[in-house]
């Protein structure tokens, strides 16, 4: 009896077991497919995040600076990130990430157009392991912008408008590209431990570095500082600053939440969670570090201060957003809000006229959340070397291409230009009074 049982049993067994191999590679495809979807989906969300940063960045820059140059601000970040688009199209996103190094780790090809997938495109057409090329050049895309965005501010109220453009075309079309593909393209500073998750270094202190170079070459407004004083220049609307900083402040969760680059597990969505949690813990932190230490200070709360503590939290926790535990956010982005309130008047003393302080946000808390991330991995030489190779790079050329342009075009308006604001001068507004100061 049982001879009979067992002879159909073992014949069923054997029909069964292709069935069975059949079932677990359409379950292994599908999985590959939902990765692949939900990654996508990632790059896409956390991009259009990450462009309404572009917003607050002309948000904040028109409240920052007098009312008689709010439209050059604004003509200048919607053209700044028009440009941007289509450079890392051209040129920066090939660079950036080479198929062929011209250089092995250093430097990617020159001449590489980025093109998408064909339309319609069938799982067979492409590998399934990543997201599709239009999303992932999005998404990159906006990196590349925030960095010339930080220029934008730093020399406002005194540097033409054209040769402003110029350095953009080659800060996001070589300068960016070249510098992040060392990390993020798998070039010699990957090799070498370096680490910098969503670009504390990588965009916000190389955009810092940048500013830094030309706030040197291009020299301080009129009358900020005279007979050894400070003068200050206060911005047209601290109500549109505000909104630029909470802008800012939400599409950071684009900006280092996609920077996880995966969304097709348990693990990974539970990680771009953590990161989410952490980036808003870091920004608060920053804000009330901010907050307090100018009340010691100061006597008083500034609230210039206080947003762009907000945004040195935001920047130092950008390094590493996923590591640490919410305490340990909270001390990054305290930091952050501190090294702000110190370094303002620091340059100050320099006579370097920073008019939004981006260089403080985005130099100095940059270095200090990329510093951070040894606590981490324990591996402090490599971020030193990482901080010091992006910083002399990117600082260098940044001011080889500025004294090339201040001695070809010129950098600066005249005299008068700017004091009857570069809305008139640059763009051919009609003047209108500014009551918030001459």
């Amino acid at each position: 009896m049982k001879t009979k049982y067992l002879l159909p049993a073992a014949a069923a067994a054997l029909v069964a077991v292709p069935g069975m191999g059949f079932a677990q590679q359409a379950g292994a495809e599908a999985a590959q497919h939902t990765s692949y979807i939900l990654t996508t989906l990632l790059f896409l969300v956390g991009g259009f995040l990450v462009f309404w940063m572009a917003a607050g960045f002309a948000m904040l820059e028109a409240g920052l600076v007098r009312s008689k140059n709010v439209a050059m601000q604004l003509t200048k970040n919607i053209a700044l990130f028009s440009i941007a688009a289509i450079m890392y199209w051209l040129v920066g996103f090939g660079i950036m990430y080479p198929a062929d190094w011209l250089v092995e780790g250093w430097l990617g090809p020159f001449f590489a157009i980025t093109s998408l997938e064909p339309v319609g495109l069938a799982d067979t057409e492409t590998a399934l392991d990543y997201a599709s090329v239009g999303s992932d050049f999005f998404f990159q895309l906006m990196f590349c912008a925030t960095t010339a965005s930080i220029v934008s501010g730093t020399l406002a109220e005194r540097i033409k408008l054209w040769p402003f453009l110029i350095f953009v075309v080659v800060l996001t079309g070589f300068i960016y590209p070249i510098e992040a593909s060392w990390q993020w393209g798998g070039g010699w500073l990957s090799e070498a431990g370096f680490s910098d998750f969503a670009g504390s270094t990588l965009v916000h202190a190389a955009g810092g570095f940048a500013a830094l170079a030309g706030a040197i070459v291009l020299g301080p407004r009129l009358g900020k500082y005279k007979d050894g004083r400070v003068n200050p220049m206060p911005g047209s609307n601290l109500a549109l600053a505000t909104l630029g900083t909470f802008i800012l402040w939400l599409g950071w969760f684009g900006f280092n939440g996609g920077s996880q680059l995966a969304m097709g597990t348990i693990g990974d969505v539970a990680d771009v969670s953590r990161i989410f949690a952490n980036t808003n813990m870091a920004a608060a932190s920053g804000a009330v570090a901010a907050l307090i230490l100018t009340q010691i200070m100061y006597g008083k709360v500034d609230l210039t201060m206080v947003l762009n503590g907000a945004l040195a939290g935001l920047v130092s926790i950008t390094a590493e957003p996923l590591a640490p535990s919410l305490f340990g956010s909270l001390l990054t982005g305290a930091v952050g809000g501190v090294i702000v309130v110190l370094t303002v008047p620091m340059l100050d003393k320099l006579k370097i006229d920073d008019v939004v302080g981006a260089i403080p946000v985005h130099l100095f808390a940059g270095v200090w959340g990329t510093l951070a991330v040894a606590f981490y991995t324990g591996n402090w030489g490599a971020q030193i070397l990482g901080i010091a190779a992006i910083g002399i790079f990117v600082f260098v050329t940044s001011l080889v291409v500025w004294f090339v342009l201040k001695a070809i075009v010129g950098i600066r308006v005249d005299e008068e230009s700017e004091i009857n604001g570069l809305d008139v001068a640059e763009l051919g507004m009609e003047a209108y009074p500014d009551f918030t100061n001459r």
